[in-house]
């Protein structure tokens, strides 16, 4: 089998795209449950970067060809797989054949090779450099005057690595707002009201890359309840002649400030703030919502749900349920007032647990249709029966439908 990873790897093959190791014979803390390897270009030389995945850690190193086969062949042998670093499936692509090697509880080995099926990855992906550039919608090495003032990047544009998460997390959220631009007005003033905005690091981008970067006249609004923080920021926009950046201090269910908004961005607003923020972006008929929920303890408290005891019975568990409940019925509703609404992944889960994305763009419609408006009761009395049988009735909902009985 060692012949067969070593044709393969070909010690110096830079046809090569990727080689994993998965299914593991044991498993229990300490144990990797994956092994990745592909070639690495470095100081021009080639060399296999070996990446053991172990409970949420990845652990990476570096060997030459010959190392990296036998890593492989060890890792699969059908003699002793009580070992902790045996695997049952090996699979190795390079940018035409792959070949996937199984190994059967008994030692038997079924090895199939497929010509043009890199089921790995695909050689589109391939790229031999460690030091490559990722295509992030804020470059590294271009200095960005609110990145540096924050610290987030040197005056060189370099990104500070105790900051690069906070570089990839501004970088994630633009890539979700470029995705929004085509449902944005054209050739008028755009209106924007950050709500919660904090430090408004994601504030400062979202201006930043509207304004500076694609042109547009946009006039964003930043909203907090601590004035010190806003008084710094309202400082900084100064600082950097964002003439069309504001911060006020203020609370989100009582603001009154205009009554037509075209994008409304709650990031990490706590608890129900984030319904009284989702309502007014309704009321005012926003056209883009972006929402990143924070600490949701409301259906925590409400939710009496016996039918699920054993599973409830756990407070972190019933915790985390609640919260996902909590967006789900957010989303929900957003459909129902005519949002192609999505929930997603917004940074890894390693960096915070508070991940989710909901991303809701008005739809423009008009006037129902009646078979539309059917299908549309028929999705509020699905969730609202989930409301039911769970004893809950969310925030965003009573106030949608305030004379409404759950």
């Amino acid at each position: 089998m060692r012949e067969l990873y070593e044709k393969y790897l070909n010690y110096m093959n830079e046809k090569l795209v990727l080689a994993v190791a998965s299914k593991p014979a044991l498993k229990g803390e300490g144990l990797p449950v994956k092994i990745r390897i592909k070639p690495v270009l470095i100081k021009g030389k080639t060399l296999f970067q070996v990446t053991r995945t172990v409970g949420t850690k990845e652990l990476h190193e570096n060997v030459d060809a010959e190392a990296a086969a036998g890593l492989l062949a060890s890792s699969a042998d059908p003699s002793d797989m009580s070992q902790p670093q045996h695997f049952r499936q090996i699979e190795i692509a390079n940018d035409s054949t792959s070949v996937v090697s199984m190994i059967g509880k008994k030692g038997t080995i079924t090895t199939k090779e497929r010509r043009n099926q890199a089921a790995c990855c695909t050689a589109a992906a391939k790229d031999l450099s460690v030091n490559r550039k990722k295509n992030y919608v804020l470059e590294e090495g271009v200095p960005v005057p609110f990145l540096v003032r924050l610290g987030v990047m040197t005056p060189a544009g370099a990104v500070v690595k105790a900051r690069y998460d906070k570089f990839r997390q501004i970088n994630r959220y633009l890539e979700f707002v470029e995705d929004i631009i085509p449902s944005l007005p054209k050739g008028r003033e755009i209106s924007i009201i950050d709500f919660g905005c904090g430090k408004s690091y994601l504030t400062f981008a979202l201006y930043y890359y509207l304004h500076e970067k694609k042109g547009f006249d946009v006039r964003i609004t930043g909203l907090d309840l601590k004035s010190d923080v806003i008084e710094e920021c309202g400082r900084l926009a100064r600082e950097f002649g964002y003439d069309k950046l504001e911060f006020l201090h203020g609370d989100i269910a009582d603001y009154t400030g205009t009554d037509s908004v075209d994008m409304i961005v709650t990031l990490h607003a706590c608890d129900t703030a984030t319904d009284y923020a989702l309502f007014k972006a309704i009321s005012w008929n926003a056209k883009v919502i972006f929402c990143v929920p924070c600490c949701q303890h409301e259906l925590n408290k409400q939710i009496d749900d016996s039918s699920r005891k054993p599973i409830m019975k756990y407070g972190l568990i019933k915790e985390r349920v609640a919260a996902l409940y909590t967006d789900a019925f957010r989303a929900n509703m957003l459909e129902e007032q005519g949002y192609r609404t999505q929930v997603l992944e917004f940074i890894d889960m390693e960096h915070t647990p508070k991940n989710i994305l909901i991303r809701a763009v008005k739809t423009g419609r008009k006037m129902l249709p009646p078979e539309a408006a059917a299908g549309e009761r028929k999705q509020r009395q699905e969730y609202v029966e989930v409301m039911k049988e769970i004893g809950a009735e969310p925030a965003l909902y009573r106030l949608l439908h305030p004379q409404s009985e759950n």
